[in-house]
């Protein structure tokens, strides 16, 4: 198999014989991580609190309907093979992990070594995150290294983000992903109306409230996975510990200077974004999906094709496939990995000048935004909860049974977005009148 020898791009066609050969220095640094296993390190078993997760999520009527309209939603896409698989990912308790799928640990060393080949992880963090780069790469699971690996803990039990990052309670996932899928297919109808109508003469019109049906396409299919898949991995990344605080999250897929083809640039992201897309690569999810899932951290537009082609290799990487001869990514006149042309992008060779662009990479993009205002309204609401929390009998300093009692199960009931609109209109007593209806019904 031929290898392309430039830069940040050494190993993307290396055979799997090489994915289980680390270099002895590096075998020395995961020895190490070893012997932190034994001093009961975190990060490299599942997670203690997971349980008391699922307890409050699974009593949540805003966690279980946000849930269940996601699962109805999957039904909606009309692509079979899609469908199955994103159902399958989100309802199936005891889904299997396909990336992860009969890993030796002599691999994982071994996949590892191949990303710091290829410039897309960082060998600083082996020593400063808890558990070592294997346990940021490879978070733990159940049954891992059997043939079907499965989730820590439900999609539906999962926070959000990381703490103190947005939905960052018990359940947060699947409220953060009811609204993402919502606002995707929103911004693709929106698209339709305003560019996608034409009047009786043929001609492009404006007419948000009429019936016209549009003339141009854009997947709903793409839109509705989308949201879903790029979040999927978060069950596994944050995982919660026996205090009711979440895993740490790595970020990786680039080495955080040198990622732009060789120059100045930065792709490294959240695990669970990376993860995710190994996951959908290693279920032969098609190429315009995977892209497009691919977008939600960065649009492949303004400079910025790098960051997700950066993304795409070190999902490869982790899937043990091929990203060119899958058609995940492809490679120019200049030998340098880029964007495939898919649907009829294939018409004309853009790559030039120009990224292999289609309008659900940027739709999708978009609907990720609303860590806008998530994000203030949790670190805010954390604020405000610490100061209401003697009225309802806790102590915010006595840490781990305020999280566990109070905190979490508040903000999962409540959600953090609704306080935090409760907090402009009414004030600090709004806050508290809205909290006394779970101490009215003993929640808290």
């Amino acid at each position: 198999m031929k290898i392309f020898r430039f830069p940040l791009l050494v190993g993307l066609c290396l055979s799997l014989l090489l994915l289980v050969t680390p270099l002895q220095a590096q075998q020395k640094q995961y020895t190490l991580v070893a012997n932190d296993i034994v001093n009961n390190s975190n990060q490299i078993a599942p997670g203690a609190g997971n349980n008391d997760a699922i307890k409050i999520a699974q009593k949540s009527p805003l966690v279980q309907s946000a849930k269940n309209f996601l699962v109805k939603q999957t039904e909606q896409i009309q692509d079979i093979n899609l469908r199955t698989a994103t159902k399958d990912a989100i309802d199936n308790p005891k889904t299997c992990i396909t990336h992860r799928a009969n890993l030796t640990d002599s691999q994982k060393r071994g996949i590892l070594q191949q990303l710091l080949n290829a410039g897309l992880i960082n060998t600083a963090d082996d020593s400063t995150f808890p558990g070592g780069l294997i346990a940021g790469v490879f978070p733990p699971v159940l049954n891992d290294g059997s043939s079907c690996p499965q989730l820590p803990q439900p999609f539906f039990s999962a926070p959000g983000s990381g703490n103190n990052s947005h939905h960052s309670y018990p359940g947060g996932l699947p409220v953060h992903e009811a609204f993402n899928t919502l606002s995707s297919l929103s911004f693709g109808n929106n698209y339709r109306l305003i560019y996608g109508q034409t009047s009786a003469r043929g001609l492009p019109v404006i007419n948000p409230y009429s019936k016209l049906k549009s003339d141009i396409f854009i997947s709903d299919d793409l839109l509705l996975a989308a949201p879903i898949w790029h979040d999927w991995a978060k069950p596994i990344v944050f995982q919660w510990d026996a205090s009711g605080n979440e895993f740490k999250e790595l970020n990786f897929g680039g080495n955080g200077t040198t990622d732009n083809y060789g120059a100045s640039g930065d792709s490294r992201t959240g695990g669970h974004h990376i993860i995710g897309l190994a996951e959908s690569m290693k279920r032969r999810l098609s190429p315009e999906f995977v892209i497009t899932q691919a977008s939600a951290h960065s649009a492949p537009t303004l400079g910025n094709e790098y960051k997700v082609v950066n993304w795409l290799r070190t999902a490869a990487i982790l899937a043990q496939i091929d990203p060119v001869a899958q058609g995940y990514l492809s490679i120019d006149n200049q030998n340098r990995l880029r964007l495939p042309p898919v649907r009829q992008l294939k018409s004309f060779d853009i790559t030039k000048t120009q990224t292999n662009l289609l309008a659900e990479y940027a739709l999708h993009n978009l609907s990720d935004a609303d860590f806008v205002l998530s994000i203030p309204a949790i670190t805010i609401d954390q604020e405000l909860l610490q100061q209401v929390a003697p009225v309802f009998g806790y102590n915010p300093t006595n840490t781990t049974t305020y999280i566990k009692q109070f905190r979490n199960p508040v903000l999962s009931y409540l959600s953090a977005e609704r306080l935090f609109i409760i907090y402009g209109n009414e004030g600090i007593n709004g806050v508290i009148n809205e909290v006394s209806k779970l101490k009215r019904q003993k929640i808290i």
